[in-house]
Formats: C-alpha cells, sequence, structure tokens
C-alpha cells in the first residue's frame, strides 16, 4: 500500500497565477505549487482537466497492434551504449513528468500531484503520487527517484553526464512521498525543472536485489512503473510487450483514452525488401512507409485491392527531420569546409527526387525545418544583432553579417549537374585537392578516399548515384554497406567517413543541443556524430540556453540554424510534410489527430469487429 501523502505548507499569502497557486513565504521568493510548468507561458491544461483533447473516451481496450523491427537486437536496456537494444526497450518506463501531443513545450505532472519552485528557480520540490506502483507490485516513492538521478550520473551515457553534471548542487528525500532538487547557481533556469523531472524512474530495491548496472547490455528488463511490460521474445525475431492489468495509472486523466492495446509486437526482418513482403502476408499489422519507391508503386497487393489493408497519408505538424549524410569531421581531409562543400554538390536531390522519390520529397534545408524557426534569406534586425556580437567577439566572419542563409545546392534534372561539377571541381583545387594523370585527386601524394558507411540495402539507389557523381570529381568514392551490428560499432568508435545521420530538434531547444553540436559532448555523444566542434555555436548554445523570452528563443535559434547551416557538415536529405502509412483495417484513431503526434501505439484503439472479418477472411497470418 502506497503511503498518503501529508503535509502542511505555511505562506502568507495566496494567490492564483498561470493555473497554478503562487504563495510566498515571508522574506524568500515567491513560491509556484502547480500540477505543471512552462517556461515561456501557459499551460493547455489546467489542474482539474478530466482528459486530454485528443483522445477518443471510450476507445476500448484490448487487440494487438504489430509492427517491424530492423536488423537484431541482444538487450533491453535502451540507456546503455553496450548492446544493439530491442525496439521499444524504454517503453516500461515512466517520469516524473510528461508532455502531451498538442502541448509538447510544456511539463504535467505524472508520477507526481503537484511541483513546487521558487520564482529564482534555484530548487524545485516533486510531491508524488501515493498510489504509483512498479511491476512487481512495490510502491514507488522519493527513495526511487533520488536513486534513479544518482545511477544515470554514475552509470549514464557519457554525453548525458556531460550535459547534466553540474545542474543539480544536491537531492534531499524530504519524506517518502517528497523529493526536492537544489539546482547549481549557473545551471540554465529553463533546463532544470525538466530536467529533474524527465528521468525515467527506476527501482532502487530490484537494483539492488539483481545487482544489475545501466551502463551493461541485458536480456532482463529494468522494472518500471509503466503500463506495457515485457511478455516474450525470441531473439532476432520478435518482441512482444504486453499492457499491464495491474497498472496503477489506467485511470487517471492523463491516461484516459490511451494504452488501448493489450499486446504490441515487433517483428524483427533482416531488410526492408523483406519486411515489406511480411506485412504484405500479414505477418504484422501497421507499417510506416519510409521507401517513396514502395509507396508510390508496390501498394498494389491483395490485401490492398480486397480493401483488408487501409493506405492513408496523416498530416504530420512536427518540425522536419534533419537527416543527413554528415562527414566525421575528426577526420583531416573533411576539415576544409571547401572540401564539403563541395562534396555536397555530388548529391543531385533535384534529380533524386524525380527519377527515384516519385516527387513526394522536400529538400531539408534547415535544422528547424517546416517551422518558424528557420533561418532565411539575409540577417535583419535583431538576428544581425546578435551575429554583429558574435563578429565582435571574433567568433564569426564579419561576411556573415551580409549573406544570404546556406541553402542546400540546386542541381539540373540530369544525375550529374555538369555546373555543379565545374564548381566543386574549382573548390577543391582551391583546398589543395589537385587531378593526378589517373584523373584522381591527390593532395601531398594522398588520394582522397571516401566510403559512405551503411546498413539499408534501401538507400543503395539513392547513395550510389551520389558515389558515381564523387568519382566524376576525382574522388576515390565507395559505398560500404554492412550489418547493423558493424555500423553500430564503428559509429560507436567514430570509425568512418560519411554516414547517414538524423538529428531530431525541438521547438524550445535549450541544453540538448550540446549533445548534437556542443564541444563539451563531442567526444562521447551519438548525438554529435560528425564530431563538430565550433566556438560560435558553443556561444550561441549558451545564448538559447539563457534565453528568458520566447521571443530571444526565437530569435537565437534562427541565429543558431543559420551559422550551423554555415559549416556544411551535412549533405542534407528530404523530408516530407505528412505520415505515410498502411495498417490492416482493424484500427481506429480520433480525428483530428493531435498535430505532433501519430499516436499509434499511445491513442489509436483495436476494432474488434472488423479484426473478425479480417480473420475470416484470411488476412492475416
Amino acid at each position: 500500500m502506497a503511503l498518503p501523502l501529508f503535509r502542511r505548507i505555511f505562506f502568507s499569502t495566496v494567490f492564483a497565477v498561470w493555473g497554478s497557486d503562487q504563495v510566498q513565504a515571508e522574506g524568500h521568493d515567491p513560491i509556484t505549487v502547480s500540477h505543471g510548468y512552462s517556461f515561456f507561458g501557459d499551460l493547455k491544461y489546467p489542474a482539474n482537466f478530466s482528459h486530454l483533447d485528443y483522445v477518443n473516451l471510450d476507445a476500448p481496450k484490448g487487440g494487438e497492434i504489430s509492427q517491424w523491427g530492423f536488423g537484431t537486437f541482444d538487450s533491453f536496456n535502451a540507456y546503455a551504449r553496450k548492446g544493439n537494444q530491442a525496439s521499444l526497450s524504454s517503453m516500461p518506463y515512466e517520469a516524473i513528468l510528461t508532455s502531451f501531443a498538442d502541448d509538447i513545450t510544456a511539463s504535467y505532472c505524472f508520477l507526481c500531484t503537484t511541483i513546487e519552485y521558487p520564482e529564482s528557480l534555484d530548487w524545485a520540490i516533486f510531491n508524488l503520487r501515493d498510489d504509483v506502483t512498479f511491476s512487481d507490485g512495490s510502491s514507488l516513492t522519493a527513495e526511487d527517484v533520488k536513486f534513479t538521478f544518482d545511477l544515470f550520473m554514475e552509470q549514464g551515457l557519457p554525453s548525458y553526464r556531460a550535459a547534466v553534471s553540474g545542474m543539480v548542487a544536491s537531492i534531499e528525500v524530504l519524506d517518502p512521498l517528497r523529493i526536492r532538487f537544489v539546482f547549481a547557481e549557473d545551471a540554465p533556469r529553463r533546463d532544470v525543472i525538466g530536467l529533474a523531472g524527465g528521468i525515467p524512474v527506476f527501482s532502487k530495491s530490484w537494483f539492488g536485489a539483481t545487482g544489475a548496472r545501466l551502463d551493461d547490455s541485458t536480456l532482463v528488463p529494468f522494472i518500471g512503473t509503466g503500463p506495457y511490460i515485457l511478455e516474450s521474445y525470441e531473439i532476432n525475431e520478435r518482441v512482444i510487450y504486453e499492457r499491464r492489468t495491474d497498472y496503477w495509472g489506467q485511470n487517471i486523466p492523463t491516461n484516459v483514452g490511451r494504452n488501448n492495446f493489450d499486446r504490441i509486437r515487433v517483428e524483427y526482418f533482416a531488410d526492408s525488401a523483406a519486411a515489406f513482403e511480411g506485412f504484405k502476408a500479414g505477418v504484422y499489422t501497421f507499417r510506416s512507409e519510409n521507401s517513396s519507391k514502395q509507396w508510390a508503386t508496390s501498394y498494389d497487393f491483395g490485401a490492398i485491392e480486397a480493401g483488408h489493408v487501409v493506405k492513408i497519408e496523416l498530416p504530420d505538424g512536427d518540425l522536419a527531420l534533419a537527416q543527413a549524410y554528415v562527414f566525421n569531421l575528426r577526420r583531416e581531409k573533411f576539415q576544409d569546409p571547401l572540401v564539403r562543400e563541395a562534396l555536397g554538390m555530388m548529391f543531385n536531390f533535384e534529380w533524386s527526387n524525380e527519377q527515384l522519390f516519385y516527387g513526394l520529397y522536400d529538400r531539408v534545408n534547415s535544422f528547424w525545418g517546416n517551422s518558424e524557426l528557420e533561418a532565411a534569406g539575409v540577417p535583419e534586425g535583431d538576428e544581425l544583432a546578435v551575429l554583429q556580437s558574435l563578429v565582435e567577439q571574433g567568433l564569426i566572419d564579419i561576411d556573415v553579417l551580409t549573406a544570404t542563409a546556406v541553402m542546400a545546392p540546386v542541381s539540373g534534372s540530369r544525375q550529374l549537374d555538369r555546373k555543379n561539377l565545374r564548381r566543386a571541381s574549382a573548390l577543391m583545387e582551391q583546398a589543395g585537392w589537385l587531378v593526378n594523370v589517373d584523373g584522381m585527386r591527390e593532395k601531398d601524394g594522398q588520394l582522397f578516399t571516401l566510403e559512405v558507411l551503411a546498413n539499408s540495402p534501401a538507400f543503395d539507389r539513392i547513395t550510389n548515384p551520389m558515389i558515381e557523381n564523387m568519382k566524376s570529381l576525382g574522388i576515390d568514392a565507395r559505398l560500404n554497406r554492412v550489418d547493423g551490428a558493424q555500423v553500430m560499432e564503428r559509429s560507436r568508435a567514430y570509425d568512418f567517413d560519411v554516414m547517414n545521420h538524423s538529428m531530431r530538434m525541438s521547438l524550445e531547444p535549450s541544453s540538448g543541443l550540446e549533445q548534437y553540436f556542443g564541444t563539451k559532448a563531442m567526444e562521447g555523444s551519438s548525438r554529435n556524430l560528425m564530431g563538430f566542434s565550433d566556438p560560435a555555436v558553443d556561444a550561441l548554445i549558451e545564448l538559447v540556453v539563457r534565453s528568458e523570452t520566447k521571443a530571444d528563443l526565437n530569435v537565437r535559434i534562427r541565429v543558431l540554424d543559420r551559422v550551423l547551416r554555415s559549416k556544411r557538415f551535412w549533405i542534407p536529405q528530404w523530408f516530407k510534410a505528412v505520415h505515410t502509412v498502411a495498417y490492416y483495417d482493424q484500427y481506429e484513431y480520433p480525428t483530428p489527430l493531435p498535430p505532433y503526434a501519430r499516436g499509434e501505439l499511445d491513442f489509436w484503439w483495436f476494432n474488434a469487429e472488423k479484426a473478425a472479418k479480417l480473420n475470416d477472411a484470411g488476412a492475416l497470418n
């Protein structure tokens, strides 16, 4: 039985602010007591909300949804560099705070009832719920929260420790359901509450009894408080999660209409072609299609024609994923920006979109594409002022003040754009890479070799034309496709020239930018795969983190976007502003969908009558 929370707070005045209670103890900062937190503005949902706006209150519980996973797995630890984690392996865990798909920049109490914090944000107290239980039936307490934070600081990923170290001065368990985080004096105040409340909470007693480590791979999942637990698995074949019948949070307002499937199954395939054949045969039932060729040409199989499978485009209001080929800047040959600019011209997006993508994609140009945070044109106003300060500090060249935001090169309708080839050739010569008698680029007696490391055969048809164009430039280029385990091993060792990389930004980014672009986390981060380090970017990240208003934040992000793009450490790829999905016609979802989530594992539900018809027709395997 969870302990009830009994406490008294004495204050001199009480008044409502942003749906919160703000109180002030004599001689101290005003203290806010709230069900949630948003640094820049109001919370969408009040303290007494009964459900999320985008869910179906009457969504039935039951059934199964299944997806596919790529390659292999040998661990259920999503928080270690060791091992190859299974799909959805973080599903069993919950954090003190959560966000919602229609209010993604705010944090709401989930494992807590309220947060207390002073105006200075020097500390925060989380008042935990008294009914939260782990999957073994034990109650969650403040001791579990403190243990988990300490565990991450001792055994967590180096990039995470580098970003978080020094932000929390101390943690104090005030009583079994009350915990206080004291933040370091120089910790960015915009991050501290989300940091303290955003870590998944593990069971202290379970770790003590098992001797498990956060930095080791394991096939025995840690226990959590979440709605799903591991049911069964077969290595490299499938993973099945089942919904807890004793889940503590089933009926709280945050979860009404959510967590509707009894089982979530992931079927593993060696490659995308085999996975697509598995979907056609009904081996799994929900597919997010990321191949434009298959979307345009292959959805004409029997289950589609019989009406058993729904093929649909769903709206996607999120930021465009910053997907790209990235250079390994740790290697000397890629440290010259002229070289990187020249190589970037060898990917012909326009030809690829017409010939390979069926016109379904737009070009990625920005790290914050499809939003107001994307830099555009020549800097003006407040953006110009920020850039001027960087010039005065000697961090960027003065010509940036009048330069248009870098856009990806535009190519013609032929695979090899001769105009871009001439421009790229001039850049390579300017960088000292000259053509030898064999037509290859050479500098100081060394040939320019380039390997694109990949593990997906679906990318071959896209990467190989770029390889051919690079060869026309005099580059000894090749595609090396290996299995997923080798890609993971080599990427962790930073043993590559060029790789695919996805950099997912947020609408209110902060210290997490350090892990993507910061110098401090460069050698320990899987997100800063390219090994990027630049003093101007470090300074801009600091400005972003210290932003006090949303207007300042937006300006600084646009400047950061502008500067990052000018460094040309990537060859930006493509995106589409819709979700292309197909599923066997036994699922339903609320309309309209929220802007920032597709939500098939969250708030979709199973229609038993439709499923019975599919089974009767023999559509499912």
